[in-house]
């Protein structure tokens, strides 16, 4: 008489090790398009796994706008190791580059209102040619931030 301690092949299982293929960082997915249709509970989380992603890889978050005087980036990185602070540089291609440093709820914040708009910076100009490119917001490693650099053109 056999018991299953004996044959564990005849219970389906499977011993031979798995090899998993490599996965995607956690945080390749998080972007948004500005205007979008989330609400606005969602986006409170959306902001809240980009806050905690900032503080804890090699990463930062870029809100990008286009418009006929040219791109305008805003870029935040966590600048403690607890995710209470955090840098913040504003870019404007007619001003360059400005910088300061933000508590987390500000930031919270800054982003939650800025994600939630109804419509895009580019399409909200007083100029009679306003920019097609919607407003994107995307977490990207820190090597390609300050230069503006998207990953498609690399």
């Amino acid at each position: 008489m056999t018991t299953e301690r004996q044959h564990p092949r005849d219970r389906g299982i499977d011993r031979t090790p798995t090899h998993r293929q490599p996965s995607k960082q956690p945080w390749a997915g998080l972007e948004l398009r500005v205007p979008n249709d989330r609400s606005r509970e969602s986006l409170v989380s959306f902001v809240e796994c980009v806050l905690v992603e900032l503080t804890h890889a090699d990463v930062g978050a870029e809100y990008r706008s286009s418009n006929v005087w040219g791109v305008k980036l805003t870029q935040y990185i966590a600048a403690d190791t607890v995710g209470e602070r955090f840098e913040k540089r504003h870019y404007d291609e007619r001003l360059g580059w400005h910088e300061q440093t933000m508590s987390r709820q500000d930031v919270r914040d800054e982003l939650i209102n800025r994600l939630a708009r109804p419509a895009s910076l580019a399409t909200n100009q007083s100029h009679p040619h306003p920019a097609e490119e919607p407003d994107t917001f995307r977490v990207k490693p820190t090597w390609q931030l300050r230069t503006g650099l998207r990953s498609d053109e690399k």
